[in-house]
């Protein structure tokens, strides 16, 4: 017995998140101890809240946690938990000699386990059943209002009655309740409460998003929703859909405001959702869990899932079920340093060993690496070093005959073989991960299988005909044919697929390829006689067709950032880890192109939920600190949709920033991606999110949105509106009359200084520094120029590009100086001599530099004398200048 203290204070509680039956067993549990006071650690679940206001008889003996004087209490009553991790600040007691633990739980033993001094822990359906017992042992008298609170939390963790943990004593202790006086009415109105419009919402979108996974033999369904705001009774909807689909297992995931919510139910011994919760710091019982997850997205949270059914689920696994894919390996002529490179960067402890043929040769240890380099041969070749002998299974091996190949012969790692191809390998950790049911899985798992959707599979082969012309549905069709020949799998991504579903115009055809990309694109470019550029190092390749028309081939492959804002380094991967790698979900869209399955839309992230709901998400946590472009493209995507950034992925953004992202970022990737938002069409309106997120003075320090600049921007977008309207048939890149209007305000040091900086990368920098200083001296000129004289306006103008003069009618207030530029492009620009040097040669002017003298002359008297015809550029030259006259 522990040592006592006084003050005496004895408190009762139970765990986060409470629900009806824990609420019921404190009550229960107070009659015991009178003297104790009830204190919730923490937040309760909507029924309970709802429960509480309108329902003011039951308001107990309820204290508040911050009213609790910690150092004065002597013992803790816990009801319906013993976890440590789901008491809050009660968990601070624990390790205090002077506390009692006192315990009364239903919940299975797990890792968490509090040791209590009394402990009263029996199987049932909810706690309250426990507490009922010993009340009605004692002969404990309950009131009516009491038995009805007792009866809702029997009701609720038993699904009244329904749930495969229901035992006997939950029967009895009901009916002795009802006995008491409990209110089936109350009970009926608390637990069949109608569902809220934004409920039935949630619950169809739930069902939506269902999918059937085969997990170890075992059908589990994974659903998934997001809302922007909370929602309350998930677990409600969730137990709803499971009943009108007859489910077995389900995973419910919800990502409501910065929270992801995971409720899970299972019918089968096979599947402990209680297992599965604790991996997410919650807890419940086999048949019933939950849990609440904070600062990962439902994306990170599904991905993690799904590891921990892979690990938790008990059946048969075969070797393709357990392995590690894609196999890290060395080729055999690579040095001993790159060996370690490798082990280092995956922090694993053996390599396999390839050969040209891609043939598995052996493989080679940490331990030999670490010693071959001691020995000063990180030089050497890694084939001089390697073990020669090694077992291998085929992907069908079982677990039994893996776990004698790896116990019996010592095998460190043990190659799986398809046809002699590596197509995955299994290591020991591998193996005492799977045999002692620990939680962690191979980080690079391999996922290529197609997932059935719970409802049928959406097609939209009729959208392809509707929105994309004749000759690219073709195209799409033929190059699934190829797929289908070269025995690989076709998927059309990106932006394309976006912009089907958004019905907006695109024809950026990029292709992902689960094989070999570069020789896919060869081998179609042979069938289609077409024309191919590869990069091997990015396994891509650009295509053109015989018409013209483009398109980009990719291997399906996985990216890696040694750095932040590094440029990725690229290996083979499955289609779904090439999404992965993708920026937002709604750019992680792909549809199968091979003839079997074309035109079914893959949607593994929930794209088409945000599209639905316009908006962008980020698909994992570190996405901005690997990539920071990322963050100007997230703004630049929100305004050219219409979108809005979820809080998630905001919250993000401005911890990267916090963090300084952009430092080390080329100055060539930081450009690029600016003067992509500077070719949008409201470019204006994302350098002002630029501006709200504080990002501008990573361009320059000195760069800032004033309200001068945001005059100057608007009043770019109405000139450009003007100049388009005059069909002049004339090229020029708005984006860099946006860029000259955006930096107008630099200080001439700080553009310089942003011009010396880029000056290595990127030559537009140099052109648009030299164009501001040209574009003012013009100005200066053009102020000094009377009406009428068209030939200084034309020699003022014509040196410069049009994106300059279409920058000086922005930044200029004098009407005059418009009308100038205005007339330049309507009348003056085209202006032309209609005499030539044969000309002036046959009236007898002999060559020389008087002639440019001669044409100048032509040229002023037909921009301000009105020369029309080539006879008055004659009477002209005649009266004016002599053949015999050199000037």
């Amino acid at each position: 017995m522990k040592e006592k203290n006084t003050p005496m204070l004895e408190v009762i509680t139970t765990h986060m998140n409470a629900d009806f039956d824990a609420l019921a067993s404190m009550v229960a549990v107070k009659k015991l101890y009178k003297n104790a006071v009830i204190v919730f650690p923490g937040s309760q679940e909507k029924n309970l809240r709802n429960f509480f206001l309108h329902t003011s008889s039951y308001l107990f003996d309820f204290a508040k946690i911050k009213d609790i004087d910690f150092n004065a209490i002597s013992k803790l009553i816990l009801v319906d938990t013993r976890q440590k991790k789901r008491i809050g600040k009660f968990k601070e007691l624990l390790d205090r000699d002077n506390v009692e633990i006192h315990i009364y739980d239903h919940h299975p033993p797990s890792d968490d386990d509090i040791k209590g001094d009394v402990e009263v822990i029996e199987k049932a359906g909810a706690g309250t059943s426990i507490l009922t017992k010993i009340l009605r042992e004692k002969g404990i008298k309950i009131s009516p209002d009491e038995a009805t609170l007792m009866s809702l939390g029997i009701y609720e963790d038993t699904g009244s009655f329904t749930f495969s943990s229901t035992m006997g004593k939950d029967h009895e202790a009901a009916a002795w309740l009802l006995e008491q006086g409990a209110s089936l009415n109350t009970i009926s109105d608390m637990l069949t409460r109608e569902l809220t419009a934004e409920q039935v919402w949630l619950l169809n979108d739930l069902m939506s998003s269902a999918v059937k996974n085969n997990t170890n033999g075992i059908e589990i369904v994974i659903a998934k929703v997001k809302s922007e705001k909370y929602i309350g009774d998930f677990a409600v909807l969730v137990q709803k859909f499971m009943e009108m689909e007859n489910l077995n297992v389900i995973f419910a995931l919800a990502q409501m405001a910065n929270r992801v919510y995971l409720v899970a139910r299972s019918r089968i011994a096979e599947v402990n959702a209680a297992e599965i919760a604790v991996e997410f710091n919650g807890g419940g019982h086999p048949q019933a869990a939950s849990a609440t997850i904070s600062d990962k997205t439902i994306i990170q949270v599904e991905e993690k899932l799904k590891e921990c059914l892979l690990n938790k689920v008990n059946f048969e696994r075969l070797a393709k079920d357990i392995m590690t894919s894609p196999a890290i390996h060395i080729s055999s002529d690579s040095l001993i340093s790159d060996a370690r490179r490798l082990l280092t960067i995956y922090n694993i402890n053996v390599l396999i060993v390839i050969d040209k043929e891609k043939k598995v040769e052996g493989y080679i240890s940490n331990q030999i690496i670490d010693r071959a380099i001691s020995l000063g041969l990180e030089t050497r070749p890694v084939k001089e070093y390697m073990n020669l002998e090694f077992y291998y299974v085929g992907p069908s091996a079982t677990l039994r005959e893996i776990q004698d190949l790896i116990i019996n012969n010592n095998v460190r790692i043990l190659p799986v073989l398809s046809n002699n191809d590596l197509i995955g390998v299994i290591t020991r950790t591998d193996l005492l991960n799977i045999l002692i049911e620990h939680s962690s899985k191979p980080e690079f798992l391999y996922d290529s299988e197609n997932v059935p959707r719970f409802v049928r599979k959406k097609n939209i082969k009729n959208m392809f005909n509707e929105r994309l012309p004749a000759h690219v549905v073709k195209l799409l069709m033929d190059l699934g044919k190829v797929a289908d020949e070269s025995g690989f799998n076709a998927y059309l991504v990106g932006g394309l697929v976006r912009d089907i579903i958004l019905k907006r115009e695109n024809l950026d055809v990029d292709i992902v390829i689960e094989g070999d990309g570069i020789q896919f694109a060869k081998t179609f470019a042979s069938k289609y006689k077409a024309k191919v550029k590869s990069h091997a190092k990015f396994g891509t390749a650009n295509v053109s067709m015989p018409d013209g028309f483009k398109l980009d081939i990719a291997t399906a492959r996985m990216e890696r950032y040694e750095s932040p804002g590094a440029l990725p380094l690229v290996e083979l991967s499955s289609l779904k880890r090439d999404l992965l790698r993708r920026d937002f979900t709604i750019n992680t869209l792909a549809v199968y192109l091979n003839n079997k399955d074309f035109g079914v839309l893959i949607d593994h992230f929930g794209a088409l939920k945000d599209i639905k709901e316009r908006v962008l998400r980020v698909i994992h946590n570190l996405s901005f600190i690997e990539d920071p472009t990322r963050i100007l493209r997230a703004l630049r995507f929100e305004q050219r949709f219409e979108f809005k950034i979820g809080k998630l992925t905001e919250t993000l953004i401005q911890n990267a920033i916090k963090i300084n992202c952009f430092k080390n970022l080329s100055i060539q990737r930081l450009f690029t991606e600016l003067r992509l938002i500077l070719m949008e069409e409201e470019p204006a309106r994302i350098i002002q999110r630029m501006d709200d997120y504080d990002i501008l003075k990573f361009i320059s320090p000195k760069l800032t949105l004033t309200n001068e600049i945001k005059n100057i921007l608007i009043r770019i977008k109405d000139i450009l509106v003007w100049f388009n309207l005059l069909y002049l048939n004339i090229d020029y890149e708005p984006w860099k009359i946006y860029f000259l209007g955006l930096t107008h305000s630099l200080p001439d040091e700080a553009l310089h200084k942003l011009a010396e900086w880029g000056k290595a990368q990127n030559k537009d920098i140099i052109s648009l520094v030299s164009a501001r200083h040209e574009t003012r001296q013009a100005l200066k000129e053009l102020y000094r120029v009377k009406e009428g004289k068209n030939y200084s306006i034309y020699k003022i103008l014509s040196p410069l590009s049009p994106e300059m003069m279409l920058y000086t009618m922005a930044i200029t207030r004098s009407e005059k100086i418009k009308r100038y530029i205005s007339l330049f492009f309507t009348k003056l620009r085209d202006t032309k001599v209609l005499l030539n040097g044969k000309d002036l040669i046959a009236m007898g002017y002999k060559p020389g530099a008087h002639f440019k003298i001669i044409f100048d002359s032509l040229l002023k008297a037909r921009l301000e004398n009105n020369l029309v015809s080539k006879e008055d550029e004659i009477a002209f030259l005649t009266k004016n200048f002599s053949p015999n006259s050199h000037s």
